[in-house]
């Protein structure tokens, strides 16, 4: 089974940056449509970024301009590069499949953003 494994998060200062990456276990992202979801503190886990098998991608109307999902499949590594940080993109980043599949949930790396 493939295992996802999140890193990267942080403690930065609103206006900040950070990029996360995801590591997938084997070779995984190019043959799924794959996500970075947000879970912020007492709020549902939601889609953020999105990457098509073919490199397309999605944003989510609060992160589009800032947030930039890309991946390198040689490394099995998905990244997230989140620019000019505000206090509400404070949250557990996690990556996943679209639609999420329950089993691929790691643990997540917490980004938290200071004002």
């Amino acid at each position: 089974q493939v295992q996802l494994v999140e890193s990267g998060g942080g403690l930065v200062q609103a206006g900040g940056s950070l990029r996360l990456s995801c590591v997938a276990s084997r070779s995984f992202f190019n043959l799924n449509v794959m996500g970075w979801y947000r879970q912020a503190p007492g709020q549902q886990r939601d889609l953020v970024a999105s990457i098509t098998r073919s490199g397309s991608t999605n944003y989510g109307d609060s992160v589009k301009g800032r947030f930039t999902i890309s991946r390198d499949n040689a490394k099995n590594t998905m990244y997230l590069q989140v620019n000019r940080l505000k206090p509400e993109d404070t949250g557990v980043y996690y990556c996943n499949t679209v639609p999420a599949l329950a089993w691929f949930w790691g643990q997540g790396t917490q980004v938290t953003v200071s004002s």
